[in-house]
């Protein structure tokens, strides 16, 4: 992914429409459509691994149940890579048509002051909110590709970290407590996308003052006769 300035390049319709339908495909807007416009979400083209069990039996996939060791860690690794690939290869055609740079202009002034990381990062944080490998993989590469700095990269890493893929995980394995919470079903969903916010922030304050007392030290090393 290519560290451009948007002063360098121009950004077409194009390179907005790319960064917006991304976006969308990302969101998990049409997760629970049953219409063909599902196509567009992340989740429905990553689709699931079949079953190898018998009808009427709990549901098992080819990892079957009770694996231990470097096998079935081998398994589990082999089960991330369709959604990291898939994401991948979505934020390549993305970045072709200047999505990414269209995110940088958009999104900088947005995401540099409350979480302090790029615009360039925004697709990574909207995918964090549904499927925690697409995000990874795809923060892996910014950094790699040094569009982000090693300091963003461990706040963002932190904002992924807490309450990871929030919105698939609280709305599959969190419906559970639906009928007996006593509050709105949205406010806990909103706490946890604070605090994920409040957690990051906290190492962005913590890097700071780090980096403050490392500049400061520097200079009374000089100032020495």
């Amino acid at each position: 992914m290519e560290k451009t300035s948007p002063i360098q390049k121009k950004v077409s319709w194009v390179g907005y429409l790319a960064f917006f339908m991304t976006v969308i495909f990302f969101s998990g807007f049409f997760a629970k459509s049953t219409e063909w416009w599902r196509v567009f979400d992340f989740t429905v083209l990553n689709g699931t691994f079949g079953a190898v069990n018998s009808a009427g039996q709990s549901i098992v996939s080819f990892r079957g149940t009770g694996g231990t060791g470097a096998k079935d860690g081998f398994l589990f690794a082999l089960e991330l890579a369709p959604s990291v690939i898939l994401s991948l290869g979505i934020i390549s055609v993305t970045e072709g048509l200047g999505g990414l740079r269209a995110a940088q202009q958009l999104m900088t002034p947005i995401l540099r002051p409350i979480l302090g990381v790029p615009g360039i990062c925004s697709l990574a944080l909207i995918a964090n909110l549904q499927n925690t490998d697409a995000a990874a993989g795809m923060t892996k590469e910014l950094a790699e590709e040094g569009a982000i700095s090693d300091q963003e990269r461990a706040i963002f890493a932190t904002f992924q970290t807490s309450g990871s893929a929030i919105i698939t995980n609280y709305f599959s394995s969190g419906a559970a407590l639906f009928t007996v919470i006593t509050v709105p079903v949205i406010t806990p969903l909103a706490v946890i996308l604070v605090f994920k916010f409040v957690g990051a922030n906290l190492l962005r304050l913590w890097i700071t003052q780090i980096e403050n007392r490392q500049r400061k030290e520097a200079v009374d090393e000089h100032a020495r006769p």
